[in-house]
């Protein structure tokens, strides 16, 4: 901050100071004009002759370190962080779903391509991003920094220095002490020290000003070490939400029960590596679901049917040598293994079929997972059979936990437990297209390359199945046998090297800027006299560093301490209330 200081010399009379050259001429046309508009003119003739001086490279690059690190900029990076995020959900991102991402792009050819270039499938990898991101860390470091070197030469250094007049300042007052009381300046400014020291205020007595000794105090140093631990705090969460996004996963699957998964890349489902993800990184635990229980509510009347807790029973290995370990996962209580996280996310019933083809081979056996569709566990199933012979076999239909039928004939379920379980299908076959290598989704059936063989709107009807039941495929194609039902749960498997420090940098933060707000930086000075007539004139004032609505109550505090050290009446009318004015005290001695 720089301050203008305006000095006007005089002259004698008559030898007023001549205008040079440049006065001359700014000043010869304006003649006999008023004194303000001449003074404007002064002013444009020195702006004009004015040259600013030329930064060059290092003053550039002083100036750009400068601007980067200040704490507006910092601020401005963060909103732009926020809102550069913004696209990562609106358009597909190719790390969590490429085949999602590929077919965004065929169907927008006219600016599907376009948003590729500019890496808005890619957000939180794409070079934009990055970029304020790294932006915004070094501004923080460089916000952060030089703040705690000077705060760290503040905390070194001794209390200002003693202001001569005491009475400026927001908090003033004073005090008498009688001249029997015994008490000489230099005991009084003492006893004053050793009050303040149990306050915890970093005292620093001045003998060394003579007659009148004086101290500085100072405390409220954690207010700008919360400050600095804020910050700090802030630049760590940005590492530590940058080492998860480089170096962690996530994933899922479902597992149906008796089903065992592996950490391998093969065994997910579906899986999200982080920007600098290695296979290596994969401990090779296993999980194996033995049971599900999902237990429904059958006392309430308005809610019955609705679920009140899911269990699964698990059994675990760390490595495939490890020792089985039995366990249980729950909702929002996950299974930790091998640095990741196992939540359970969903739930749902698998039935069990056998499919023969034309030529009598069993083409298909196993559990197929049923997708939950509506209420009471009302699900629908989608059977690929690529490997029916002579032609590919697939069947798309519901599955029914509790089969009602309604007096208009339509199939609903009445309930969530496996009590009348049913399963209703139409049959296709054809080229189901899987031989072509393109992925495709477990849970549809593309039937436009494929011909019907059972439906409603056929002849030969529906396939309604309980379970035991078989049904014979027209034309020869094959049969299809509804064996049980298993039980499958979803799970999300979640691995985050940084999630611990992040939680940690977080509750810093939080706690750093609760002492910032808390605590207040206060200085106080008192000052010892002793007058003619032998009382001792005591004068104290405080400071406080940025607004404390707090300071009048330490005042006052601070006076009553003083009051009961030296056994003083408050109503004493030689103790003059805080904050008088200094010609409301006690006249002090002239060297005062």
């Amino acid at each position: 901050m720089s301050e203008r200081v305006k000095s006007t010399e005089k002259t004698p009379a008559g030898d007023a100071p001549q205008p040079g050259p440049a006065q001359n001429d700014a000043a010869e046309p304006q003649k006999g004009a008023p004194k303000g508009r001449k003074a404007k003119d002064a002013v444009k003739a020195a702006k004009a002759g004015a040259a600013l001086p030329s930064l060059g490279f290092v003053g550039m690059l002083r100036w750009a370190w400068t601007q980067l690190t200040s704490m507006r900029t910092a601020l401005f990076l963060l909103l732009l962080l926020a809102v550069a995020a913004v696209p990562g959900s609106l358009f597909p991102q190719r790390p969590a779903n490429p085949s999602v991402v590929t077919q965004y792009i065929k169907d927008h050819p006219d600016y599907g391509k376009l948003l590729d270039s500019l890496q808005l499938y890619d957000v939180y990898s794409s070079a934009w991003f990055s970029a304020i991101y790294i932006l915004l860390f070094i501004s923080l470091i460089g916000c952060v920094v030089p703040r705690a070197i000077a705060h760290y030469k503040a905390m070194r250094s001794q209390p200002p220095r003693t202001p001569k007049r005491l009475s400026r300042l927001p908090e003033y007052g004073t005090l008498v002490l009688p001249a029997d009381a015994g008490i000489p300046a230099s005991d009084a400014i003492e006893d004053a020290a050793a009050l303040l020291k149990k306050r915890g205020y970093r005292v620093e007595v001045r003998h060394d000003d003579g007659a009148r000794p004086s101290l500085g105090a100072e405390r409220g140093f954690l207010k700008e070490v919360g400050n600095l631990v804020f910050h700090t705090s802030l630049i760590g969460v940005l590492v530590s939400v940058a080492i998860g996004g480089l170096f962690g996963y996530s994933g899922q699957r479902i597992l149906v029960e008796g089903d065992t998964f592996v950490n391998t890349l093969v065994g997910y489902d579906q899986f999200n590596p982080g920007t600098n993800f290695q296979s290596s990184q994969l401990q090779p635990y296993s999980i194996q679901l033995d049971k599900f229980q999902a237990t429904f509510d059958r006392e309430s009347q308005g809610k019955f049917g609705q679920p009140i807790d899911f269990t699964a029973d698990v059994t675990t290995k760390e490595n495939p040598g490890a020792p089985a370990k039995k366990e249980v996962l729950k909702v929002n209580d996950p299974v930790t293994l091998g640095g990741t996280s196992i939540y359970l996310t969903g739930n749902g019933y698998a039935p069990v079929v056998t499919v023969r083809d034309g030529n009598g081979n069993v083409a298909m056996q196993g559990p197929v997972v049923a997708k939950l569709q509506g209420e009471n566990y009302y699900s629908s199933v989608v059977i690929k059979v690529p490997d029916a012979k002579p032609d590919q076999l697939g069947f798309v239909g519901f599955f029914l936990p509790t089969a009602l039928v309604t007096e208009q004939g339509i199939s609903f379920s009445g309930d969530p437990d496996l009590i009348n379980p049913q399963l209703s299908l139409n049959s296709f076959y054809g080229d189901l297209g899987l031989d072509k290598g393109a992925p495709q989704n477990v849970f549809e059936l593309d039937v436009k390359n494929l011909k019907e063989l059972n439906s409603r709107n056929l002849k030969a009807g529906g396939i309604t199945l309980a379970p035991g039941n078989t049904y014979t495929l027209p034309d020869g194609k094959g049969s299809i046998t509804f064996d049980g039902v298993k039980k499958y749960v979803g799970v999300d498997i979640h691995h985050n090297p940084g999630q611990l420090s992040a939680l940690i940098f977080a509750l810093l933060a939080v706690a750093g800027l609760i002492v910032s707000l808390y605590v207040n930086r206060r200085r106080v000075w008192v000052r010892t006299g002793t007058h003619e007539d032998g009382r001792t004139m005591v004068e104290y004032g405080l400071l406080a560093r940025g607004e404390d609505h707090r300071l009048s109550g330490e005042a006052a505090t601070l006076r009553g301490l003083l009051l009961r050290k030296w056994n003083l009446d408050a109503d004493n009318p030689e103790t003059p209330p805080s904050n008088s004015s200094p010609a409301g005290s006690p006249e002090p001695t002239k060297d005062q």
